[in-house]
């Protein structure tokens, strides 16, 4: 079943319709189930027409980029950082620990 995008001005004018006739009836009128009536309704009360817009946004191809790269960086400077722990852990290890009172 293929959902349908009700656009801003389609769902003012179910939830103004829905305020002359009754809510079953306007959702019936234009197919919406009464779920969505309400979920429209709360945004529109809370943030008023920009509440209804809709709440998703497509990430440009440069932001994608941009994350998968810093991802890969968090990745490299954490085994960076095991590796430097590592290679205290061997010197504490052959040389012992330093004690700057013993000089």
């Amino acid at each position: 079943m293929k959902y349908k995008r009700w656009s801003l001005s389609e769902k003012l004018e179910i939830l103004k319709l829905s305020e002359e006739i009754g809510v079953v009836k306007s959702c019936r009128k234009y197919g919406v189930s009464t779920g969505t009536f309400y979920t429209w309704k709360k945004k529109f009360e809370n943030k008023g027409e920009h509440g209804l817009k809709e709440g998703y946004t497509v990430k440009s191809k440069a932001l994608r980029q941009a994350e998968e790269e810093n991802r890969i960086l968090r990745k490299v400077l954490s085994d960076k950082e095991i590796e430097i722990e590592l290679q205290r852990e061997l010197l504490k290890k052959k040389f012992g620990t330093f004690d700057p009172k013993k000089l």
